[in-house]
């Protein structure tokens, strides 16, 4: 059995390790702190799926169809007759096959073909939205129950939902319209979307989700862009293109059809004699051919009120045996006549300021 080294004798054996000649540089432990910082600097890239969309493109897909949103939940909201709201909730980059495998089965899945793009578009409306806007279509609406059958659509249910397919179409090409003109179409409505494979399975794609709420109804409809599909007009979305969209300025043909459909628009108008003041008594003893008596002078006319706003001061006549008013003057806004006494009162007071002005000023020197 050897000898057992006692407590003094293992420390003075460490101490003896540890000293190094002073002329002899002492090795210089890696730093593993300066390790990890170089590790922080490291970013993962996955080949599988390449980020083939920039960030600058990723910006304007999400300011182009917050426009297509808000459009289309107004489209909806008239269609409907109730209040409804979509919202763009996320913009990301991934595979078609990820996205295909991340739908329900059944849903409605609409393959959207463009002859200005070089494949589809998929548009994907979630089963659980769906059904409460065809039940609402057809007249229900009032059950505020979430529970919807788990089966395809049937050919009814597709002829109305192709109403609401439109409707994103239409508000799809105005959105796009600065980038190009799509003229969309639907070619195919499936209800399993692994049965369609409009491009490989590990090909990028632009998914653009939106949450359409209506009361207590909420669902998900899914904008799938492949970016094979839209590559031709990826030099066009920069920010210079896509934030013209808000810019645009109104042709004529647009100006036309709203001032034809305000100008055909029904207004509450109404002609007032005058006002006056009566007790309950002498109400209840009025009888036909008495004479109510007012502080309003004849000369001034009826004041004709548009909307409850006073606009023309007008007078009464007879055409043709029936009672009629003409129009003699259109009455000043409010914001007019403050506009007036302002004017008043500053030319008031740059004339009040003339006189002291001259006082205040020094004599005159005659000409040698």
């Amino acid at each position: 059995m050897g000898e057992v080294l006692s407590q003094g004798e293992v420390e003075s054996l460490l101490a003896a390790l540890d000293s190094t000649p002073a002329n002899q540089p002492k090795r210089q432990e890696p730093s593993f702190y300066s390790a990890h910082e170089m590790v922080g600097q490291i970013s993962v890239y996955d080949f599988k799926r390449p980020e083939r969309v920039s960030k600058e493109q990723m910006r304007a897909f999400q300011a182009l169809h917050e426009g297509f949103s808000r459009e289309f939940g107004a489209s909806l909201s008239g269609m409907l007759r109730s209040i409804i709201e979509v919202k763009l909730i996320s913009v990301d980059q991934l595979t078609y096959g990820e996205f295909v495998f991340s739908l329900e089965n059944p849903t409605c899945f609409n393959l959207l073909f463009s002859d200005k793009l070089n494949g589809h578009l998929i548009l994907d409306l979630n089963p659980s939205i769906i059904y409460p806007i065809v039940d609402r279509l057809l007249g229900g609406g009032k059950s505020s129950t979430q529970s919807y059958p788990s089966r395809p659509l049937t050919e009814i249910e597709l002829r109305l939902v192709s109403r609401i397919t439109k409707s994103a179409i239409t508000a799809l090409e105005n959105s796009w319209i600065n980038i190009s003109e799509l003229q969309l179409r639907v070619t195919q409505i499936e209800s399993n979307p692994q049965l369609v494979q409009i491009v490989p399975p590990n090909e990028v794609i632009v998914l653009i989700s939106f949450e359409i709420s209506m009361g207590e109804m909420r669902g998900i409809m899914n904008l799938c862009i492949p970016f094979n599909t839209i590559e031709p007009l990826t030099g066009k979305l920069s920010s210079d293109t896509w934030s013209a969209y808000t810019k645009q300025q109104i042709s004529p043909q647009q100006k036309a059809q709203l001032e034809v459909g305000i100008g055909a628009a029904k207004v509450n108008l109404v002609a007032a004699l005058a006002e006056t003041h009566l007790t309950a008594s002498e109400l209840m003893n009025l009888d036909v051919g008495d004479v109510i008596l007012t502080e309003r002078d004849v000369k001034k006319g009826l004041t004709i009120f548009v909307e409850g706003k006073p606009t023309f001061s007008a007078d009464v006549g007879q055409i043709k045996g029936h009672k009629a008013i003409q129009i003699r003057a259109k009455l000043p806004k409010t914001r007019e006549i403050v506009d007036q006494h302002l004017q008043k009162a500053a030319s008031s007071k740059e004339a009040g300021k003339t006189p002291a002005a001259q006082e205040n000023s020094p004599p005159i020197q005659p000409s040698k």
